[in-house]
C-alpha cells in the first residue's frame, strides 16, 4: 500500500482526546485540536463521554479534510477500556471508567476465576484496571448485560468500527493487563471462556492491518473520500513504542510519559518481573512481549504542583540538593512499585521552585526503579512531557548507565499511531542528555533509596 501522505489520527488519553494530523514524510503534526476527556458521572456507573468525542471528531475531521486534505485515518486510545455492543451494534452499556471502583467490591469473586500472571503476564490491579474485573463486575451488577451484550470491543478499535463498520480488537489493547490475553501463546486467555465471552469479543488483530474503509455515511458526513482507509490502531503507549521498535536495533527502552509513566523494555536483560509491584506484560504492535513497570507518574506530577508555578532555578535545585528535600513515595498509591505506600516529604519544601525540583527526582527516581525491575539495558528514550523536565533529565541520565535520550521533535503516542501506515519512515532523531551536578545528584539518589529501605524495615 502507498503510504498516504495526511494521516488523522484519533488519540484519546486517559486527561484529554485529541484529533491531531500528521505529515507521514516529516513525522510531524501539523494541525491539532483537543477536548477534555471528562467522566461522567452516571448512571449506571461512571463512565466516558464517548457521543461528545464523536461528535468532536467528525466536526474536526470535516474542518482538516476541508483545509488540509485527510489520506487515512489511524487510532490510538488509552489501555483497560473496552466497549460493550449489543446486537444492533450500538452501546448495551456506557464504557465504564476504569478509575472507578465498583469492581473492587466483588475482588475476591473474581480472583477465583482470573488466570495466574504465568499465563497472562497482567497483575492483579485495583478498581477496573484489569478489562477483566471490569466486565466481571458489570456483568454482575447488570444481571442482563450478558445477554444484552453481542459484541466486545477494545477502546480503539470501537472508534474504527464507528468509522467503518467494522469490529475488531488488536493485540496491543488485549496486553494492557486485561487478564484477556496470553502474550506468549498470542491468543485469548482461558478468562474469555469463563466470562462466556468466546463468540463475543471481536478477533484480536496486529494493530497495523487496516481495518477497513470510511462508509458512506462518515465520508458523506466529513467530505472524505469512500476510499480513506482505517487502521486497526493501537494502545497509546505502544504508539510511543513504535517509532523505536521498527527503527531500532539492540536493547533500549521506552519511557512513555502522561497520566501514566509507562516503562518498556525491549532486549533487556533476562528478569523475574513482579506483579506485586505492578510489573506486567505488555505486547507491541509486532506482537512481542513487553516487559513493563508503570506508574501514575502525570497524575503524582499534577497532585504535588497543586496548580502552582513550574519554574525551577538553579539556586532551587541546589537547596535540594543540599538539605536532601525528598518527596517519598507513593503519591499516587494504588498503582505503581511502591503502591500501598502512603507519600512524605522528608523535609517539607518552604518554595514552590524547590517543591517542583524535588518532584522532578522523585519521578525520575520512580521511573529508574522500574527500568531496574524489568531488566532494561541500552539507552532510555523519554516520550512525552517528562522529556522537558530538566530536573527529571538530570537525575534519570545520572542513574541509567546505557543514557538517557530524548526526540529531537515532539513525537508521541499520535505520530506513532500514524506510523501503522509508515512504518518505512525514518525513525525519529534524538539527542543524549549530558547531566549536570552528577556528584552531587548521585549522592541524593542513594539517600533517597536508603529513606525507602528504612521504611520498608520499620513497616
Amino acid at each position: 500500500m502507498t503510504t498516504p501522505r495526511h494521516i488523522a489520527v484519533l488519540d484519546v488519553g486517559k486527561t484529554n482526546a485529541k484529533l491531531a494530523l500528521v505529515d507521514a514524510d516529516s513525522l510531524t503534526e501539523i494541525a491539532v485540536v483537543t477536548r477534555p476527556n471528562t467522566v461522567l458521572t452516571g448512571p449506571p456507573w461512571p463512565h466516558f463521554d464517548l457521543e461528545g468525542h464523536w461528535a468532536f471528531f467528525l466536526d474536526h475531521l470535516a474542518a482538516f479534510h476541508e483545509s488540509h486534505g485527510i489520506d487515512a485515518i489511524s487510532v490510538t486510545t488509552h489501555g483497560a477500556s473496552a466497549v460493550l455492543l449489543d446486537a444492533k451494534g450500538e452501546l448495551a452499556a456506557p464504557m465504564l471508567d476504569y478509575e472507578h471502583d465498583g469492581p473492587d467490591s466483588l475482588t475476591s469473586e473474581y480472583d477465583a476465576i482470573r488466570p495466574p500472571f504465568s499465563e497472562t503476564g497482567s497483575p492483579r490491579l485495583g478498581m477496573g484496571l484489569n478489562v477483566g474485573a471490569q466486565l466481571y463486575w458489570q456483568f454482575e451488577t447488570d444481571p442482563g448485560l450478558r445477554d444484552r451484550v453481542a459484541h466486545v470491543l477494545t477502546y480503539p478499535q470501537y472508534w474504527g468500527y464507528r468509522l467503518t463498520g467494522k469490529m475488531a480488537t488488536d493485540v496491543t489493547s488485549l496486553g494492557c493487563h486485561t487478564d484477556l490475553w496470553n502474550p506468549w501463546e498470542e491468543r485469548f486467555s482461558s478468562l474469555v471462556a469463563r466470562l462466556g465471552l468466546t463468540d463475543k469479543l471481536a478477533p484480536a488483530h496486529p494493530s497495523a492491518d487496516v481495518l477497513g474503509m470510511v462508509s458512506d455515511d462518515i465520508a458523506a458526513r466529513t467530505g472524505l473520500s469512500p476510499g480513506t482507509p482505517v487502521v486497526c490502531g493501537i494502545h497509546d503507549s505502544n504508539a510511543s513504542l513504535l517509532p523505536h521498535v521498527l527503527g531500532r536495533k539492540g536493547a533500549f527502552s521506552v519511557v512513555s510519559t502522561g497520566t501514566w509513566v509507562i516503562v518498556m523494555s525491549m532486549g533487556g536483560q533476562s528478569t523475574a518481573l513482579d506483579p506485586d509491584r505492578d510489573t506486567l506484560v505488555n505486547v507491541n504492535a509486532l506482537g512481542q512481549a513487553v516487559p513493563s513497570a508503570r506508574f501514575m507518574g502525570g497524575r503524582e506530577y499534577e497532585l504535588i504542583r497543586a496548580g502552582g508555578e513550574t519554574e525551577v532555578t538553579d539556586t532551587d535545585r541546589a537547596t535540594v540538593l543540599a538539605d536532601h528535600i525528598m518527596l517519598l513515595p507513593a503519591v499516587e498509591p494504588g498503582s505503581g512499585p511502591f503502591r500501598g505506600r502512603e507519600a512524605s516529604w522528608t523535609v517539607k519544601p518552604a518554595e514552590q521552585g524547590a517543591r517542583m525540583a524535588a518532584l522532578g527526582f522523585y519521578l525520575a527516581l520512580m521511573t529508574k526503579t522500574c527500568l531496574d525491575l524489568v531488566g532494561a539495558d541500552g539507552p532510555v528514550i523519554i516520550e512525552g512531557p517528562f522529556a522537558r523536565n530538566r530536573a527529571y533529565l538530570d537525575m534519570l541520565a545520572t542513574l541509567h548507565t546505557g543514557g538517557v535520550e530524548i526526540a529531537a521533535s515532539a513525537t508521541g503516542t499520535s505520530v506513532g499511531a500514524a506510523m501503522l501506515f509508515a512504518e518505512n519512515a525514518a525513525p525519529p532523531h534524538t539527542h543524549k542528555v549530558t547531566p549536570s551536578q552528577s556528584d552531587a545528584l548521585t549522592e541524593y539518589a542513594a539517600a533517597w533509596q536508603a529513606q525507602i529501605e528504612k521504611e520498608k524495615t520499620c513497616a
